[in-house]
């Protein structure tokens, strides 16, 4: 089975179009190139959209995973952990972010990159960030650099 990543900006140009194409994509990669676990982040929308739609998709094929992979609490509550399990099958805090500061959210994105074989990123200059670096595009370029397989949003 395969592993596959959203990475994208806090803020994106949703459209139906980008829905329905994000729908059609993860729905094949289930279906046809043996996808069954998802890697998610948090503080973007498109994440929040991504999760949407795996969500969906799981009602038609049950037995693919949410992952929630947390760049913040390294030990969480029960009653954190019950929240986040309503939306995730798993929740885990990865042991190479610890220390990380302010570099957490790239590092924790990395993470999640070294353990996919495709990632779907929503990178688009428009999006970007003004006066920093985009972490999103941080995150395009190492996956590029890892060799690893991108689909590329928006198209």
């Amino acid at each position: 089975m395969k592993t596959c990543c959203f990475i994208g900006h806090r803020k994106i140009n949703e459209t139906k179009g980008l829905r329905l194409k994000l729908y059609e994509i993860i729905e094949n990669l289930v279906i046809n190139e043996n996808v069954d676990t998802f890697l998610f982040g948090s503080k973007s929308r498109f994440d929040d959209l991504c999760l949407e739609t795996v969500t969906k998709i799981r009602e038609k094929y049950p037995n693919i995973k949410r992952i929630y992979v947390r760049a913040e609490y390294e030990n969480i509550s029960e009653h954190y952990e019950n929240y986040l399990l309503k939306s995730y099958e798993e929740t885990y805090y990865p042991e190479k972010i610890k220390n990380s500061g302010r570099a957490v959210y790239v590092e924790r994105n990395f993470e999640m990159i070294n353990k996919s074989q495709i990632c779907i990123v929503y990178y688009d200059e428009k999006c970007a960030p003004e006066n920093r670096k985009s972490g999103t595009k941080t995150a395009f370029d190492y996956a590029i650099k890892q060799g690893k397989r991108i689909i590329k949003f928006p198209m």
